[in-house]
């Protein structure tokens, strides 16, 4: 097939508007834009509200918002002193006790000194809550 032969099917296209060129033409003088009037005389953008002030202009603008952002939950390691029984602390334990609120990632900081070793299970430790749990003789287990 020889793409040079190809042409649109009669009646589909029309010649362009040639404004501008003089009586002759049919379009001279206003070149089809009316008499006078802002139109007229420049181009209106389909935005534009005739000198009132826009709507995205008008609408207060906010910041953004992460709606299922979930922050970390933090503990310190001299809250896990309240635990006599339990030598395995996990995230279930520690919500059970109220030491933790809500949903997220738990991390342990290193805030105070751990009485006793534990085997402690959290999403997150900082190292210096990871030093005194091994200094306590305890283990720590990143989930």
């Amino acid at each position: 097939m020889d793409l040079s032969i190809l042409r649109p099917s009669s009646g589909s296209t029309h010649p362009r508007k040639r404004v501008g060129r003089g009586p002759g033409s049919g379009h001279g003088k206003t070149s089809t834009r009316g008499h006078k009037g802002q139109k007229a005389r420049s181009k209106i953008h389909k935005w534009f509200e005739g000198g009132q002030m826009p709507l995205v202009r008008r609408v207060p603008k906010r910041g953004f918002k992460r709606r299922f952002k979930q922050k970390d939950l933090i503990i310190n390691i001299d809250d896990l002193n309240i635990f006599n029984r339990e030598k395995i602390i996990t995230p279930e334990i520690l919500r059970a006790s109220g030491l933790v609120k809500g949903r997220g990632k738990i991390k342990v900081l290193g805030r105070g000194r751990l009485s006793r070793s534990l085997r402690v299970k959290a999403h997150h430790f900082s190292k210096q809550a990871q030093e005194k749990i091994e200094e306590a003789k305890g283990e720590i287990e990143i989930i």
